[in-house]
């Protein structure tokens, strides 16, 4: 049932001195957060109170502390766990053609509060926007460590197909290269880091006349969004040994946000992104919800770690602890998520912690 999907996990402890099985703790730590438990105390006692509800924990009397689930997440080597939770996203997901795969890093603020700016423990995420799935996690030590860690973590993936999404720290020429390369493709935004190429598309958008246009207006509770996207074929640009760099680079994407306020008067937002790509479709309709689709790592999964699951607030940080709950907390949001109903998912874990079935049902539309 619910543990098999630990078996593959290796246990770092002595095993004539262990009482639980690694695969039960695990399920256990999963079902915690399930049920909106937040913490190592919160493991212990769905442990003690709900563990035999899951014929968990069959073998003994005893019930685990809040110590046996620290020492075990601290021990454990965060390849095995993140094999078990992105092989089982990938068995409920059909082929990543044509899928968008958000590359993007979030800190990890509980593990050292006193860090500020761009220093500190990141984890950087690989996230199927479509399907709100996990496929890689890499951590690295300060924000501008990223750019190395993507080309590690494009190493481990199968992306035949899909289009890859990284903001502007990644927008380097040997990873855009890499994504080609693994028969994929690329949406990279364009700012001021990489200056030269940012001046060539804003001579282009001021020079010429976009080959296609789209614009959309949404209303979302006090705020009135309205996005305008015009395409350019790239080859427009005048520098072409700035051209040249980027591998089949053939679309510059220009996407212009005005945010209206409503409920502060009016209050007004106006923000141009700019992209690249190296797909040449014709409509600029699917650069816009390319763009779109990339906030869905900040709004599908960093935003949902740090205020439904409280990730930020989590001060577990010996040894592998905190890459290992994060990666329980992100397949605690897979399965929240792949439930479709009028709750919110920190309603789904209420209503889980509540009602015996209603977990049941997450766990089985989940493929459990």
């Amino acid at each position: 049932m619910l543990i098999t999907i630990f078996d593959g996990v290796k246990d770092p402890r002595k095993i004539d001195q262990c009482t639980y099985e690694p695969g039960d703790l695990m399920a256990i730590a999963l079902l915690t957060y399930l049920c909106g438990g937040e913490d190592y105390p919160d493991m212990a006692m769905f442990a003690e109170h709900r563990s035999g509800e899951f014929g968990l924990l069959p073998y003994t009397d005893r019930n685990p502390s809040r110590d046996t689930f620290e020492r075990l997440f601290a021990a454990l080597g965060t390849d095995y766990v993140r094999q078990c939770v992105v092989e089982h996203g990938k068995r409920i997901m059909d082929v990543m053609n044509e899928k968008q795969i958000a590359i993007d890093g979030k800190k990890e603020c509980g593990t050292a509060p006193g860090q500020k700016g761009p220093k500190g423990d990141y984890l950087l995420h690989a996230w199927v926007t479509e399907n709100s799935l996990l496929l890689g996690q890499e951590k690295v030590r300060d924000k501008e460590n990223e750019i190395p860690a993507i080309p590690r973590m494009l190493d481990r993936l199968v992306i035949d197909g899909a289009v890859v999404s990284i903001d502007a720290m990644g927008t380097q020429v040997d990873i855009a290269e890499k994504i080609v390369g693994k028969n994929a493709h690329y949406f990279l935004a364009v700012k001021e880091n990489r200056a030269g190429l940012l001046s060539e598309i804003q001579d282009v958008i001021k020079y010429n006349q976009p080959t296609s246009t789209y614009s959309v207006t949404e209303k979302e509770h006090a705020r009135v969004e309205t996005r305008a996207v015009s395409i350019y074929p790239a080859d427009m640009m005048e520098d072409k040994e700035i051209f040249g760099r980027w591998k089949n680079l053939r679309t510059l994407v220009c996407v212009e946000t005005e945010r209206v306020h409503v409920s502060e008067g009016g209050r007004t937002e106006v923000q141009t992104r700019y992209y690249i790509s190296d797909e040449d479709f014709p409509l600029a309709q699917y650069y816009g919800e390319l763009a779109r689709g990339h906030w869905g790592i900040e709004n599908g999964l960093h935003r949902h770690l740090d205020v439904t699951f409280k990730e930020d607030k989590c001060r577990a940080r010996k040894k592998n602890a905190a890459q290992n709950l994060s990666l329980l907390r992100k397949l605690a949001l897979q399965i929240a998520t792949h439930t479709q109903d009028k709750l919110s998912v920190r309603k789904r874990l209420r209503c889980a912690s509540w009602n015996p079935k209603y977990l049941i049902t997450l766990l089985k539309n989940y493929g459990f």
